[in-house]
């Protein structure tokens, strides 16, 4: 665990050079969660106290050796392809939705708001997000909702899908199965997404 709860307070340890620092406890909806505090300090890594977390001077650190970094459970993320159809931008993404593939999501959500239309984030091959890919993906909601348009999450993983439920942000990103049913409901007019992403 690299998160140790005392009290009021939390210790958040580094997974690669131990480094730590305490804060107060945050109010969470589940306890095993830590995004908040993870994001807080700048840190990268799991939104759960299981870790692994690095802290801002590792998470800058390239891997060593090539391989994976200490205490990473998959590899590097990034953006696969991005496809536009019609009126619906496909972003499909990979690996780990974190800090070190924030730039190349941040730019593809980006382009996919100067496209126009719904955008449908790809999950199927995204194994972990963290808290820097959270906050992208709920600015990119707030943006795709003031424009009247909705973004929705295909292939979510059981993973993806608790994190996002812990956070209670299940509701705020319409889900679908796949990134073909997500396509084929934004294509006929996703009503009842659009309703709940303007009211969440």
């Amino acid at each position: 665990m690299t998160v140790v709860p005392d009290d009021h307070l939390m210790t958040l340890i580094c997974d690669t050079c131990g480094d730590s620092i305490t804060s107060t406890a945050c109010v969470l909806p589940d306890a095993e969660v830590v995004w908040t505090l993870v994001l807080e300090h700048g840190w990268s890594g799991s939104p759960f106290a299981t870790g692994p977390h690095r802290c801002p001077h590792c998470s800058l650190l390239p891997v060593s050796g090539g391989g994976q970094a200490s205490g990473d459970l998959h590899g590097p993320g990034g953006i696969l392809g991005i496809d536009h159809l019609d009126d619906v931008t496909v972003l499909a993404a990979t690996g780990d939705v974190d800090v070190d593939s924030g730039d190349s999501m941040r730019a593809a959500l980006r382009h996919a708001s100067e496209l126009e239309g719904h955008v449908v984030v790809d999950l199927s091959r995204v194994h972990l997000i963290d808290s820097v890919g959270l906050g992208l993906l709920v600015r990119a909601h707030r943006e795709a909702r003031d424009r009247g348009v909705t973004l929705c999450l295909a292939a979510p993983s059981r993973f993806v899908r608790t994190v996002l439920h812990t956070m209670r942000l299940d509701r705020a990103f319409p889900m679908f199965e796949s990134r073909d049913e997500a396509i084929d409901q934004l294509s006929q007019g996703l009503e009842s997404a659009a309703t709940t992403a303007a009211h969440s």
